[in-house]
């Protein structure tokens, strides 16, 4: 009688362990996939981005220096974003994501204003089109960005409570990093893409 307790406590503590696990794993590949969300879009946002280089340098032939700054800005958030697509989980890939996104958001921000100057570009039909759709796919990495950051909280949140923190110390669960916002308080204003 006194095997039968001892072998039904030991199925329950590994149900539990199972039930941890996969609890962690669930919720480890939720916040993947919201990252690959967001890659989608950030891949969306860097095609864009030469289209629109390439409408402004006809017009704005005198700003090389804003052009170049853009085109330097998104190869390396290019790079940081497959950085940080390989392993989401990493928190100084994702640091250096935030940090690459923030210069490239900075850079066209100064495009953007520059072009104000430029009456002529600001008409032309295919910049418009550029802008909208940039626009466009700027509030979607915002949407995108916060389903990641509340799936990665549920993650945290599992790997840190108790008793799922002790599985997810033996099973090697680290906290995912936020893509939290760096910038300064003037690069935090919205980038006007009106044309």
């Amino acid at each position: 009688m006194g095997w039968i307790i001892f072998l039904g406590l030991i199925a329950v503590v590994v149900f539990w362990v199972i039930g941890a696990y996969n609890r962690l794993v669930s919720l480890r590949n939720v916040f993947k996939n919201a990252f690959a969300q967001i890659d989608v879009q950030l891949k969306r946002r860097y095609d864009l981005i030469p289209n629109l280089v390439e409408t402004a340098k006809a017009y704005m032939k005198h700003e090389r220096e804003t052009l170049e700054a853009v085109i330097n800005a998104r190869a390396g958030a290019v790079a940081a974003n497959s950085a940080a697509a390989a392993n989401p989980a990493d928190p100084a890939a994702m640091r250096q994501l935030v940090a690459a996104e923030g210069a490239l958001s900075g850079a066209l921000g100064k495009l953007f204003a520059l072009a104000e100057a430029y009456p002529d570009l600001k008409a032309n039909q295919t910049m418009m089109q550029l802008s909208e759709e940039l626009t466009s796919t700027e509030n979607k990495i915002a949407f995108a960005r916060q389903a990641f950051n509340d799936s990665v909280m549920s993650y945290n949140t599992a790997v840190e409570q108790f008793p799922s923190n002790v599985i997810a110390g033996l099973f090697s669960f680290r906290q995912a990093e936020l893509l939290a916002a760096t910038e300064s308080a003037e690069e935090k204003k919205p980038v006007k893409v009106q044309f």
